[in-house]
């Protein structure tokens, strides 16, 4: 049992470290100047190791956002069980995005994520990967409401979050400085009032 989860954890974290590695060349070099063979060799694994992990360069880019979307939808288990929804919700999302730092982005890195972001292939592996995280997060909902998976109260609560996390991101990328979170908390204390018309 120790040995399988620690094998499980050396996996995350080549997962992760492969991912990290990924996004930190494609912004530094550009998409076209980074081969799977410099991920790998940067993440200290071989090629072979990295395609265990994933299928291409892309897939590895927004691996680091899948996983974060698993983890909302257990944070959002995890909260208190009698804490309201939103409120669970808000937190539980907010969670996972740490801040990087206080410090102003390195020169040039909101143009080099928005150009990586821009990528097709990057594009169709994000599509992906907010599908699967809205599956998951639809789930946790309807577990806490005690609904089904495929009820419309937590397909509707699921798609109006990851919406919302859409738009802070969409927004934030222009802007890459210090934490999203206040952005993620302005987004949905906006939903949760119902989106009033700005005066």
């Amino acid at each position: 049992m120790a040995t399988g989860g620690l094998r499980e954890r050396k996996k995350r974290e080549t997962r992760f470290a492969l991912s990290q590695a990924a996004i930190r060349l494609t912004l530094e070099r550009g998409w076209d100047n980074v081969s799977v063979e410099d991920i790998a060799a940067a993440a200290n694994v071989s090629e072979r190791t990295f395609r265990n992990y994933f299928a291409t360069k892309a897939e590895a880019i927004v691996a680091t956002h899948v996983e974060r979307g698993r983890r909302v939808a257990q944070a959002l288990r995890d909260r208190p069980a009698d804490e309201p929804l939103w409120d669970a919700l808000v937190d539980a999302v907010v969670a996972q995005f740490e801040p990087p730092g206080s410090g102003a982005a390195p020169s040039g890195y909101a143009a080099a994520l928005q150009k990586l972001l821009a990528e097709p292939a990057v594009q169709y592996e994000v599509f992906r990967a907010h599908a699967a995280a809205q599956d998951e997060l639809t789930a946790a909902i309807a577990d806490r409401t005690g609904t089904a998976a495929g009820d419309l109260y937590p397909q509707v609560v699921a798609a109006v979050v990851s919406a919302g996390l859409g738009a802070a991101l969409t927004r934030w990328t222009q802007d890459p400085t210090g934490s999203i979170g206040p952005l993620l908390r302005e987004v949905f204390h906006r939903i949760r009032a119902g989106l009033p018309a700005p005066r």
